[in-house]
């Protein structure tokens, strides 16, 4: 039955992996969330549910707020036309293709966990489509879907072979500097630098980081100026901020907000915020401890636990206080990378594990 299961679901992924959404292609993350709906269908035997969200296709399955939701996301990072330079093929053990790790491999587990449970009534899939740009709109579906849940499981790929029991909170800005142009040959006394004032706050911001703590502040695009003899009297900056704690995200908050302008009559429009607060050790430690002993009893490898920088759907939930157990999904390697794949050997035991670790969340 392993040997079925495995075929099963290799055929399945390799019909996701065939057909590319990036996020920014509604009308591809659409022809995926079709797809998915009659996968789920199909394996689960009840329908499922493709609709717009926000101009956004997502496709759910079960109690619109069950006991226990799998979550994940459709949307990948790779343009359309990836597949011809990367196509879906599988080489030994290693699947290959634009999404197959992150996190196509991880659709289809979910999905062939419920199938895996005698009772699968007050489980619910959600896997929407524009996670990889922040969830901007389905954002509040995700916290309408958790008002009863014991628990959500995301199925988001695993660190190597780790489910991810932290990740970083994820903080972005954009700054607008505003100053005032002037010849920068004839008088640039009477000008306002606003690049000059972006480059002392950037210069600043750099010390805000707290490396003991794991705190990162990352300035990373700046556009300024005009001509190249003009001072400029406009400047954008965006930073990326990362924490292993809400603490840590509302210190830098603070120094972002409460920063003092150089120049006499500059101004300066802070835009954006915390946007995915950490997912902190204490929301997964239980679900962790229960997948371990599930391993173990099942004569399966305990899984390890890992700390990642990037954030997920799963910062949300565990920031409202659900238990959250992510890095479900696929082993394997090399997310937004040409070298991304995953381990088929990997796919009927982690999907084993998640099924019996959902049974006893639900009984």
């Amino acid at each position: 039955m392993s040997s079925d299961l495995q075929d099963a679901m290799v055929d399945a992924i390799g019909s996701l992996v065939r057909i590319e959404s990036p996020t920014s292609d509604v009308s591809a993350c659409s022809q995926i969330a079709d797809v998915t709906q009659n996968l789920i269908t199909e394996w689960l035997g009840t329908p499922a549910r493709a609709s717009d969200h926000g101009g956004r296709p997502v496709v759910r399955w079960g109690p619109e707020q069950p006991a226990v939701l799998l979550l994940g996301h459709l949307d990948t990072v790779w343009p359309i036309g990836t597949l011809d330079r990367l196509p879906w093929q599988i080489e030994d053990d290693r699947m290959r293709g634009p999404g197959v790790f992150d996190m196509k491999t991880g659709i289809v587990m979910a999905i062939a966990a419920a199938q895996l449970l005698t009772d699968a009534s007050d489980v619910g899939l959600l896997f929407t489509s524009d996670e990889e740009t922040g969830s901007a709109t389905s954002r509040d579906l995700i916290a309408n879907s958790i008002g009863r849940a014991r628990a959500v499981f995301v199925f988001e790929p695993a660190a190597s072979d780790a489910y991810k029991t932290q990740r970083k909170g994820t903080s972005w800005y954009q700054l607008t500097f505003q100053g005032r142009a002037a010849h920068a040959g004839l008088e640039p006394e009477a000008g306002i630098n606003a690049l000059l004032e972006a480059a002392l706050f950037a210069t600043d911001a750099a010390t805000w980081a707290n490396p003991a703590q794991g705190t990162t502040v990352t300035p990373t695009l700046l556009r300024a100026g005009t001509t190249a003899n003009t001072v400029p009297d406009r400047a954008e900056l965006t930073m990326d901020v990362r924490a292993w704690n809400r603490d840590e995200q509302e210190r830098v908050d603070e120094a972002v907000r409460g920063w003092r302008l150089w120049q006499d009559g500059a101004r300066c429009e802070v835009a954006g915020g915390i946007d995915r607060p950490a997912l902190e050790a204490d929301a997964s430690d239980g679900l962790y401890a229960l997948a371990v002993q599930c391993a173990e009893e099942m004569g399966f490898p305990a899984p390890d636990s890992a700390a990642v920088g990037g954030a997920s759907d799963g910062n949300l939930t565990a920031a409202a206080g659900v238990p959250t157990l992510d890095g479900m999904g696929a082993c394997g390697d090399g997310a937004h990378a040409d070298h991304e794949w995953a381990s088929i050997a990997a796919l009927v035991p982690r999907t084993k594990i998640a099924a019996e670790v959902i049974r006893r969340v639900l009984a």
